[in-house]
């Protein structure tokens, strides 16, 4: 199966930049891993959903803000992500943007072969380039569950 492990956010809003520190941590890890990219993007929307074309599978991680505590590793599937923010208000959240993709014949993964790890954020107003404690501390659990999730090739996120 070919993979797409994808970090999101934004470096430069503290914790919304999160996921690009678990893909930077297990990049060294999966860097020779047969069919599996490890990339970055701070796009979320179509422009996600565009970069999801070709792949059978996607681990996606990405802060968010779901009211849970800061630093929670959250796995979640499409249809249960508890919030559908879009950083434009002409985009839209990533069940809309798949079930597009897959109407005009996008050969994207499943939604059983999607996977988003969400790291709960404390703080993605404030400009800056640290990380609140509670989140930092998250990265690797949520590496290790990157790596687990990759399982044996063949399987599902």
């Amino acid at each position: 199966m070919k993979t797409l492990v994808l970090g999101l956010g934004n470096p430069l809003r503290r914790d919304d930049g999160i996921g690009l520190q678990v893909v930077q941590r297990v990049a060294s890890t999966l860097v020779h891993r047969e069919n599996v990219d490890i990339e970055e993007d701070h796009r979320g929307g179509l422009r996600l959903m565009e970069r999801l074309v070709g792949y059978d599978r996607a681990i996606i991680v990405d802060a968010i803000l779901s009211g849970a505590p800061p630093g929670t590793v959250h796995r979640l599937s499409p249809s249960s992500i508890p919030t559908r923010n879009s950083a434009c208000a002409h985009d839209v959240d990533l069940p809309m943007a798949l079930a597009l993709g897959r109407q005009a014949g996008g050969k994207l993964p499943r939604d059983e072969n999607i996977l988003l790890l969400a790291i709960e954020a404390a703080d993605v107003d404030t400009f800056g380039d640290t990380y609140t404690e509670a989140v930092l501390a998250a990265v690797p659990q949520a590496a290790d569950a990157v790596i687990a999730a990759l399982g044996k090739a063949g399987q599902s996120p």
